[in-house]
């Protein structure tokens, strides 16, 4: 029955492999599936409809206290298909069950027979890498998803300790240099992607308890462990090429930081401290950037910005790790936001503070211009507004604070470059002593 009404229309060869076996496995008994029915309406087909009719409709099966009676939720949606703040109009029709039921129903279904409900609910468009993904062919998407491809927030927290280390690596009243920034945007994405693909493998188990990764290829057989692994050896394949465009003490250097990366997924059975290991790990391009410009490591300057790093990812990765402690508390899985618990806010505030003090640190160190201080205030405020603003027991908010800090490594990016460019040039002053020097010695 449901296969031949195939939600109203959508196109049953255009989902994926996983949502086609949910569909298969539809029993209206089973009210596990009647729950989860909903994640069956691919992207790809919701996005076709908005284009033919202006609307997005979906059709959402669900056991009303273990009734046989499956009831259908329809929503339309309204405005303009631009408008990023929709709401839903909700139509649902009821076919109230027996008597027993009726203590548990809303106020507005206590008569028998079909009743008409209307309300307006918020909507979540995809986002623009969701809809890309979701356009590729269906046996490429679950690889893409594997390396979370239609989630770049990761790519971008991993990139930006390589800009900054760059940006600030550059000469005085200069731009950072162009390649080293693309080559470094490559690396970032597939070392990050390679790094999802390992957690996956170690946490398959475990995500299938998490309400959050249930749907993650390796969990729903999208994909299986063998070719996952297959899978990894090309993204190190391509990660290796990229780490060989450099200079060998950046191979060696950046060879290094693969054990992290490897031991990362286990720390959260070991440790409270697994968002630390990470630290160490997503802020190894603060030594890499700089290294590639120059072969080696100017600790004075890349030191400092490497501990602000770790302290940055401790902060934000604390904030998305509330979205799951209830599961990780039942799971025994360890980590920072259960540690911290409700003092969390007091602790993000000091890995803040410290998190400036290693910015201000390197900044001297490395002789920069005010353009960086006043983009390091800038940060200053936008933690001080995520830790004031934060509701650690919404996990809706807890999402959106991590992506914010999106916006803190641009705005720091964006202070290191301008503030190396009103750097003032100190090569003519050096010469100068160098040569009046000679002089004084030969005259000697």
């Amino acid at each position: 029955m449901y296969c031949r009404s195939i939600l109203l229309r959508f196109n049953f060869r255009e989902m994926t492999a996983c949502s086609r076996q949910k569909i298969q496995n539809f029993s209206p008994q089973n009210p596990v599936v009647l729950k989860n029915l909903a994640s069956c309406l691919c992207t790809k087909c919701r996005g076709s409809f908005n284009r033919k009719l202006g609307y997005n409709f979906k059709v959402i099966p669900y056991s009303l206290l273990g009734t046989q009676q499956p009831i259908f939720s329809t929503y339309r949606c309204s405005g303009s298909l631009s408008d990023k703040n929709k709401s839903l109009v909700k139509k649902i029709t009821i076919t109230v069950p027996p008597s027993s039921f009726k203590s548990s129903l809303p106020e507005a279904f206590q008569n028998d027979g079909s009743q008409l409900h209307t309300v307006k609910v918020p909507v979540r468009l995809p986002r623009f890498s969701e809809r890309l993904v979701n356009k590729c062919p269906p046996h490429i998407q679950p690889y893409l998803k594997l390396m979370r491809m239609d989630r770049p927030i990761g790519t971008w927290l991993l990139y930006w300790p390589c800009g900054w280390s760059i940006a600030m690596g550059a000469p005085a009243g200069c731009f950072p240099n162009l390649e080293m920034l693309s080559l470094f945007a490559i690396g970032a994405f597939v070392m990050r992607g390679a790094g999802c693909t390992i957690n996956d493998l170690w946490d398959r188990d475990i995500d299938k308890k998490v309400t959050r990764t249930q749907d993650r290829p390796l969990v729903n057989g999208s994909i299986s462990p063998f070719d996952a692994v297959i899978f990894l050896m090309g993204q190190l394949g391509v990660g290796l090429l990229v780490l060989l465009q450099l200079n060998t003490y950046c191979v060696v250097l950046g060879a290094s930081s693969l054990g992290l990366v490897v031991a990362y997924p286990l720390m959260k059975r070991v440790t409270y401290w697994p968002q630390l290991i990470l630290g160490l790990t997503f802020n190894w391009g603060a030594l890499l950037g700089w290294a590639a410009l120059y072969g080696s490591v100017d600790l004075s300057v890349c030191l400092p910005l490497y501990v602000a790093g770790t302290c940055w990812t401790i902060f934000y990765d604390t904030i998305y790790a509330h979205q799951d402690k209830v599961d990780d508390v039942l799971l025994g899985i360890k980590s920072t936001a259960i540690k911290f618990g409700d003092d969390t806010k007091l602790w993000l505030t000091g890995f803040g503070a410290s998190m400036i003090g290693g910015l201000v640190l390197s900044g001297v160190s490395c002789g920069i211009g005010w353009p960086y201080y006043a983009s390091v205030a800038a940060v200053a405020t936008h933690l001080t507004t995520q830790v004031y603003k934060l509701d650690i027991n919404n996990p809706s908010d807890c999402a959106n604070k991590f992506l914010s800090n999106h916006q803190v490594g641009f705005i720091l990016f964006l202070g290191i470059v301008l503030g190396m460019m009103s750097k003032p040039d100190n090569t003519d002053r050096e010469e100068k002593v160098v040569e009046k020097s000679n002089q004084i010695e030969t005259s000697i």
